[in-house]
Parts: structure tokens; sequence; C-alpha cells
């Protein structure tokens, strides 16, 4: 089964985030009386897109967040400013796989496992369809997706979803030649993500 739909975020309070980042780049940039030009050699952004960043004209994502942490020496949690997990003996490290960065976003054996997907802008490459156990479920933040599965050929926007069995031959890449970031929960078993959209209530209840 393939089933495509929108789902809704806490829009406003990612918008307060992604605020704030540009004014926090600045400060740390700052603090450490480093210059544009500098910043730019060490991270290969170029000075045009740090500037965009700082002021808040250019939306931040995961490719260009993950060189600018490592320049200023913090983490991506302490560069956005994010609150505190509850475990701070966890550090998600990136995992590299060709072009692709993936990011797992859970540590626990077994079961449905999260990650954080980054294709970089120019990755885009022929598809190459392939099988194997589970089930997976793929939420796209940024950039276009092209979903190959089976007979379907989609192209997925940012809060757009797509689930399938992964015995289905299945592909995905960028649907152009811009960078893309999406999620992934995949479950190795054949387990499936269970949405609720809240508590139940009997007819009457106040």
């Amino acid at each position: 089964m393939v089933g495509v739909q929108p789902i809704g975020g806490d829009e406003d309070r990612l918008d307060d985030t992604l605020r704030a980042l540009g004014p926090r780049l600045r400060a740390l940039r700052q603090e450490r009386a480093t210059t544009l030009a500098d910043l730019a050699a060490a991270t290969g952004i170029s000075v045009s897109t740090l500037s965009r960043l700082e002021s808040g004209v250019r939306r931040p994502s995961l490719e260009l967040l993950l060189p600018l942490a490592k320049a200023h020496g913090v983490t991506l949690d302490e560069l956005v400013d994010a609150p505190p997990t509850g475990d701070p003996r966890i550090h998600l490290r990136p995992i590299t796989r060709g072009t692709m960065t993936m990011i797992p976003l859970t540590r626990r054996p077994g079961g449905v496992q999260a990650f954080k997907l980054i294709l970089p802008a120019g990755s885009r490459r022929a598809p190459e369809l392939k099988t194997h156990e589970g089930y997976e479920w793929l939420y796209v933040l940024n950039g276009r997706l092209r979903a190959i599965l089976g007979e379907h050929d989609l192209v997925l926007t940012p809060g757009e979803v797509v689930e399938f069995d992964t015995r289905l031959p299945h592909w995905f890449g960028p649907a152009g030649d811009e960078a893309v970031e999406f999620l992934s929960l995949f479950g190795a078993q054949g387990e499936r993500a269970h949405l609720r959209a809240g508590p139940s209530r009997a007819d009457g209840a106040g």
C-alpha cells in the first residue's frame, strides 16, 4: 500500500527558532573574532550565503548548519539553542553513505528506527530500485523528493508523507538539483508507524 498525505507541524515554534538563529550565528562568530571570509574558508559556504543566514534572509538547512557547528566548535543542539534532551550523554553522529548524510534519531535496538537524511544539491542520479524486508515511512522537510515505489513515480514536497512496504521495488532521491532533507521511520520486521490525532472521546463528553 502506498499513501501520501500532508501533515501540519508546530510552525509557530519552528518560525521562532529560525528567527532567533540568524542573530545567534552572528553572535557566535563575533565572540570568536571571526570574519565572514574566515568562516567561509573554514566551512566552504560562500560569504554571501553566510551573510544571508545571519540576517535571516536565507532559511537554514542541516547541510549548512553541520559545518557551521564544526567550525564554531559546538554541537548542533548548542548552535540552534535547542532545549535539553534529558540525556546529555547522547550525541547523535552523522553517517555518510555516498553523497547521503544520515543522522540516527533513535538508539534503541530493534523496533522502528528513526533517521534524518540529507541529500546534497547536485546529487541527483539514475534510479536503482531495490527490495528488502521492512516497512518505511518518509516525511519531507525541505526540497523535493522523488520516490519510485513499484509503478508509482512520485515527487514529494515539504509536509508530504509516503509509506510503503520495502519488499516493493523502490528508490528515492532529489527531484531536482537542490538539496533534500527528510525523515525516515524504518521497521526492519515490517513494523508500521502508528499515527494518532488525539485522545478518543466518548459521544457527549465535556
